[in-house]
């Protein structure tokens, strides 16, 4: 299998191919998803939710992206790496922007990086791609901003609010960004921005109008809970699987059945009387 690149995601777009792209956060999931062929691993900071239990991304840190990215990255051989950078590890300065995301591809093996926000960040977004580092955008509903929107919103329902969004897209790629994540936009604004620009668009609640998809692999596997957002298919409930397997091992090991002689060592190597010797001296 050849390794995925921007080169030949950009190739898939141009033939109209679609992308798959999934969140991913440790060695063992991703060495999974990349072994089943997915073109591309985002190592978001969702991981605040699923993985750390916070309400929203707000609290993850430059360091934890790190350890999560660097998990991910060793055990990619085919997929396209994109590791987020938290919130405000990239909001107060270029030159703060431009370190931390060095500090991701250097120290995650990532192939590119990811950050939130249109026309406000476009000298991040210039800086860092002079620098050689490949930027995917992340426009619509930005969940760092989930306080100024008043919670998780559709974005560019509006004529302005789609102005906005659109103008925003437009400014990210003249920026130098590769690849944008369109979340939560109506699937007509979606199929423009896909027409306008030149763009990898992938969405997540965005339409089937995007050059490709993005998931948060516990929602569509079902470990997220009872609530299940409006976009997100299950294509599996591995969460239930998990806990009756827990509830299987719970139960035979209070029963005595596990382990079991197939699940022992050999006997050991020392007599049994031996182990009557040591038995009587202790």
């Amino acid at each position: 299998m050849k390794k995925n690149n921007i080169l030949t995601l950009m190739d898939m777009k141009k033939r109209g191919e679609k992308i798959s792209q999934m969140t991913c956060y440790d060695y063992s999931t991703a060495r999974i998803f990349d072994e089943a062929g997915v073109n591309s691993i985002l190592v978001g900071d969702s991981l605040g939710m699923t993985m750390q239990g916070y309400e929203d991304t707000l609290p993850v840190t430059m360091d934890e992206m790190i350890v999560y990215g660097r998990s991910v990255g060793r055990a990619c051989k085919n997929a396209f790496v994109i590791v987020d950078m938290p919130f405000m590890s990239y909001q107060a300065s270029i030159e703060q922007a431009v370190m931390n995301a060095g500090r991701i591809m250097k120290e995650c093996s990532a192939n590119a990086v990811k950050l939130e926000g249109g026309k406000s960040v476009c000298g991040q977004i210039a800086a860092m791609t002079s620098c050689g580092i490949p930027v995917c955008a992340h426009i619509g509903m930005t969940p760092q901003s989930v306080n100024s929107f008043g919670g998780f919103k559709v974005q560019g329902k509006g004529e302005a609010d789609a102005r906005r969004v659109l103008e925003d897209a437009l400014a990210v790629e003249k920026a130098g960004a590769f690849m944008v994540v369109l979340e939560c936009v109506p699937p007509k604004l979606a199929a423009l921005i896909t027409k306008k620009t030149q763009m990898i668009t992938i969405g997540i609640g965005a339409s089937a109008a995007c050059d490709g998809q993005v998931l948060v692999y516990q929602d569509m596997m079902g470990m997220s809970g009872d609530f299940t957002p409006k976009f997100v298919k299950r294509f599996a409930d591995i969460g239930e699987q998990m806990k009756n397997a827990v509830k299987e091992y719970d139960r035979e090991v209070k029963e005595g059945n596990f382990p079991s002689e197939e699940n022992t060592y050999p006997k050991s190597d020392c007599s049994d009387e031996f182990l009557d010797k040591l038995d009587s001296m202790y």
